[in-house]
């Protein structure tokens, strides 16, 4: 399967339980354990969902209830497993015809104002994942509970470059749709729509046949899909217990303590913790930070062995942001090696805020999955504004997990999205600060030196045909592997500052 390795873990009692798990044989180096500490976010400074991942997808709306029963003792005692957010997936429509629509155009597509229940990104799929929408997304959104309605927003319309590889099992085994990019809109209550086709360029002369005078028509099937990410995971305490043993959860102020009841983690939420079981306890949502010499020690290497490779930056788990991982496929997949790094922006806008980077990511991973028809999120990892970093697809931190980020470059890479739009607005230095750690330490432990060369083979892009060699910056951009915007041309400027900070962390 395309050198594509699945590991699959079945937990029967997941309350007390370690999971041993085989590390697979593309693996980096096994590093010690070390306790996790609560998910506290660096701040800025000053039931069932829908479902629509079937082949035709269904008009109506469906929806799960998230809303938590009243009572402080159901707060206390709430499951892990308790699933967050929903998805309204809502058909476009034809708009009333604009009196200078050029003739021949295709029309415009949308909804007109309306209500609707909570939501916070917003993005449009379609049924075919191999056409382009040759056009423009834009939307208005009311914040929750006002009658205020925001400007028309842009939504990144291009984004068939973010995803598997042509011809892999992910993108040939399951139902992919074209979507654009998702956008971060915040609590909201009301929705309006318009997909504009691009107009046909006219005629050089009277009379010519100018290919580019032939309307291109929208995709079909397009629907607006509005994603409501859920609640924060509730603050974890301090972690003493053995590693053996569920995480507790932490107790409201108005629960008394003999409300206070053991967390119960699912199959899935202990599988995916498990995979980090090398560097963090199970259920733990922080996957601490190591020195130099603590990140060194932990690394097996030959003695006398100089170790490039940069201290290990603190990581949120997927259970730190409340990743519901019944949404994912069950399965792991790897490749073999982690050879070069794509940067990328997430291109869902700089509205907000670093507290609510968690439910961003929560939106994005719905989005991929339920949305656009992925098994898991796209990106290995996602850093925010403020530098904090992001485990993203499951399988592992220190692995080489198989991410959908990059078409055509995705095996033997790894994926880091930073969270927002740059192609007019500088990153945060704290971000590309956080850029660098995270390369130091993760291309470290497969012996890539970040101001180094790497020559990758094509999977096939609109840039290099399939199984073209090509040499990239083992720290590239991901418009060095695809005609792309991407990671924008303010964010992609400082990946040669990235790349010196990296290897300088790595004793280079």
């Amino acid at each position: 399967m395309r050198a594509l390795l699945v590991t699959s873990v079945g937990v029967t009692c997941a309350a007390a339980l370690t999971l041993p798990l085989a590390a697979p044989a593309s693996s980096a180096p096994v590093l010690s354990a070390a306790s996790a500490r609560p998910p506290s976010l660096t701040t800025e400074p000053g039931t069932d969902t829908t479902d629509t991942s079937g082949t035709t997808a269904p008009d109506t709306t469906t929806t799960s209830d998230t809303t938590a029963p009243d009572g402080a003792e159901l707060r206390a005692a709430k499951s892990a497993a308790a699933p967050a957010g929903f998805t309204q997936s809502l058909p476009l429509a034809p708009l009333a015809v604009p009196s200078n629509r050029v003739a021949g155009a295709p029309a415009v597509q949308g909804l007109p104002q309306r209500d609707a229940r909570p939501f916070s990104l917003v993005g449009v799929v379609w049924d075919d994942a191999e056409a382009e929408l040759h056009g423009t997304v834009q939307v208005r959104t009311r914040a929750t509970g006002t009658t205020r309605w925001s400007d028309w927003q842009d939504v990144e319309a291009h984004n068939a470059d973010h995803a598997a590889d042509l011809g892999s099992a992910e993108r040939e085994g399951r139902t992919v749709r074209g979507a654009t990019a998702p956008l971060w809109v915040g609590d909201s209550d009301g929705v309006e729509v318009r997909v504009r086709p691009e107009s046909p360029a006219a005629p050089e002369s009277p009379g010519s046949q100018d290919r580019a005078a032939t309307p291109v028509p929208l995709p079909e099937g397009m629907r607006l899909e509005l994603v409501d990410p859920g609640e924060d995971p509730a603050p974890e305490p301090a972690r003493g217990a053995p590693a053996n043993r569920a995480a507790v959860p932490a107790v409201f102020a108005d629960t008394p303590p003999t409300a206070a009841l053991p967390e119960v983690l699912t199959a899935e939420i202990a599988a995916a913790s498990a995979v980090n079981a090398e560097v963090a306890e199970l259920g733990a949502s922080v996957i601490p930070a190591l020195t130099q010499a603590e990140t060194a020690e932990s690394v097996n290497l030959a003695p006398g062995a100089k170790p490039y490779i940069g201290p290990r930056p603190r990581i949120v788990t997927r259970k730190g942001w409340g990743a519901d991982e019944k949404l994912r496929e069950r399965n792991f997949g790897y490749t073999k090696s982690v050879k070069a790094a794509f940067v990328h922006h997430s291109a869902t806008g700089n509205n907000y805020t670093c507290k609510q980077a968690p439910s961003v990511l929560r939106s994005i991973y719905r989005y991929h999955v339920k949305s656009s028809g992925w098994r898991d999120f796209g990106y290995n990892f996602a850093v925010d504004k403020c530098g904090n970093i992001y485990e993203g697809r499951a399988g592992g931190v220190t692995k080489a997990v198989l991410g959908a980020h990059t078409l055509g470059f995705n095996t033997n890479t790894m994926g880091i999205a930073v969270l927002g739009s740059y192609g007019s607005t500088n990153p945060p230095a704290a971000a590309v600060t956080a850029v660098s750690k995270l390369t130091a330490w993760k291309l470290g432990l497969f012996g890539a030196n970040p101001k180094g060369k790497v020559t990758l083979v094509s999977g096939g892009s609109n840039k290099y045909k399939k199984g073209v060699k090509v040499k990239m910056n083992v720290i590239s951009g991901h418009r060095d592997g695809f005609a792309t915007e991407c990671p924008g041309a303010r964010l992609y400027k400082k990946l040669g500052t990235a790349r010196t900070s990296s290897a300088k962390l790595q004793g280079r």
